[in-house]
């Protein structure tokens, strides 16, 4: 197959192209990584003179929803025609994804570049290799696509029994029978039941926090970061109270898919974004009574309530709590015809509750 590579194909440079989807992967799949990096010997071997490696998208998932400058960096390099070949293991280090990968193969069919791998060296002006690298893309796009399958059934049906292993929040732990447990250092436990105690009392989350400020009292954070201690203790944030109030591995239920992704097209290229917060009817599972918790599901509902009630801006048709000081009925009033909180006028002849949906909805 070495006659697809002609003098002007030498003249140019080589560009061997390495990827491994996880950082796992890159640490820890070592020969996979070392046959890549020995393909710029087989470019010498083929008589290339000029050979590059661009390994930057090590830990870079090739599925196309994250950002490989790597890939782009390759892509430019052969629209300048700079480049003669393309060498990877397989197609799907190039891309998982049919428009990386189509659009790869056009642009060194333009240019007269050939793509080359461990089966073999591809000409995309020829019809017959064009074919092949075509079925070849989509089989890489194919098979990422029964992998995730398989990955996210076979991490439901785990879940469903309550025995899938993911990180616990700060004063629980996985004990040596694979049962969620409350962490044995006492300190972190008072530190957690202080905080559900504080809200009890001042059923307000800023409140919480404002004491403990006051107080100097630091809380207990998780920490997955290689080298450091599992927890560690800072000075207390509202997000942070607001995430242990509203996580119902406290009140002993096993919860597991309360947040999804979401994609959406930015500059006309998918970006997908993790870590959005899903309505409990959507979770993946809720097992309740599955292990010992710091309050009861009793209380989790009633802190869940508090907090929603308190949230003045977020729902405007649901009930809101009085927020104290001189206007003490605030967030409690509504308006007659339409039924939207009524707004608090601060003036010189005191405080008045006004509709204000006629200026928003006229």
């Amino acid at each position: 197959m070495t006659n697809k590579l002609t003098p002007d194909h030498l003249r140019r440079r080589a560009v061997v192209y390495v990827r491994q989807s996880t950082l796992i992967q890159v640490s820890q799949n070592r020969e996979s990584q070392l046959r890549q990096y020995n393909l710029a010997g087989y470019a010498r071997e083929l008589g290339f003179v000029d050979v590059e490696t661009i390994d930057e998208d090590l830990g870079r998932s090739g599925s196309g929803l994250t950002d490989r400058p790597g890939f782009q960096r390759l892509v430019t390099e052969v629209c300048e025609g700079q480049i003669g070949a393309v060498f990877c293991l397989e197609a799907s280090r190039l891309a998982r994804n049919g428009r990386d990968w189509h659009h790869l193969i056009e642009l060194c069919g333009l240019v007269g570049a050939v793509l080359i791998d461990a089966e073999g060296i591809y000409d995309p002006r020829v019809i017959n290799d064009r074919l092949v690298l075509g079925l070849r893309g989509t089989m890489s796009e194919f098979e990422l696509s029964i992998f995730r399958q398989r990955s996210v059934e076979a991490i439901r049906q785990k879940a469903k029994r309550g025995e899938f292993r993911f990180q616990l929040p700060v004063g629980l732990c996985w004990g040596a029978t694979g049962k969620i447990e409350i962490d044995p250092d006492v300190r972190v436990q008072n530190a957690v039941r202080l905080l559900f105690r504080k809200f009890q009392e001042f059923e307000s989350a800023r409140k919480v926090l404002l004491w403990l400020q006051e107080e100097q009292i630091t809380i207990p954070a998780a920490v997955s970061r290689e080298g450091t201690p599992p927890i560690c203790w800072q000075r207390p944030r509202y997000s942070r109270i607001v995430a242990i109030l509203q996580n119902p591995m406290y009140a002993g239920a096993y919860a597991y898919g309360r947040t999804g992704a979401r994609t959406q097209v930015v500059g006309g290229r998918p970006h997908q974004t993790a870590g959005h917060h899903k309505p409990r009817e959507q979770w993946m599972v809720l097992i309740r009574d599955h292990h010992p918790g710091y309050i009861s599901w009793e209380q989790f509902e009633w802190n869940q309530k508090a907090l929603a009630e308190n949230a003045h801006m977020k729902s405007r048709m649901g009930r809101q709590r009085g927020r104290g000081g001189p206007s003490l009925l605030v967030g409690l009033l509504r308006c007659r015809r339409c039924g939207y909180m009524l707004h608090v006028n601060y003036g010189n002849h005191g405080i008045r509750y006004v509709c204000v949906s006629e200026n928003v909805n006229p």
